[in-house]
């Protein structure tokens, strides 16, 4: 499995075990050298957001992989974490809505989570 695969993957299950609402996983790899796969997620408040944020950072840190970059404070509506063949987004809804980036994106091709588990 190449390295953005396994990022994105861990980094679906940590935001799934916060209860990320309506998550996305985007591959970019074909239409954009930024990285390889875009994870678009979104919490009901403040709290959720950092708290997905936090498991983000502690399960992919925990397997080796660090951020590039984290954009962002605990205070945002919307945290950018780059892992470089992976980025993550956390919105809060209405920023979400906002600024749709599944809409910017849309050249991607959006798979599951059950893609990311294969090989």
């Amino acid at each position: 499995m190449n390295i953005g695969k396994e990022m994105a993957r861990l980094a679906y299950k940590a935001l799934d075990e916060k209860k990320a609402m309506d998550i996305k996983i985007i591959d970019i790899g074909e239409v954009s050298t930024i990285a390889d796969y875009f994870i678009i997620a979104s919490g009901g408040n403040q709290n959720q957001v950092q708290a997905m944020v936090d498991n983000v950072e502690e399960k992919l840190g925990r397997a080796g992989y660090e951020p590039k970059q984290i954009e962002g404070t605990r205070s945002s509506s919307w945290i950018l974490m780059d892992y470089g063949d992976l980025i993550v987004h956390v919105f809060d809804e209405e920023n979400r809505l906002f600024y749709d980036l599944e809409r910017i994106w849309r050249d991607g091709h959006t798979i599951t989570a059950e893609e990311l588990e294969e090989e």
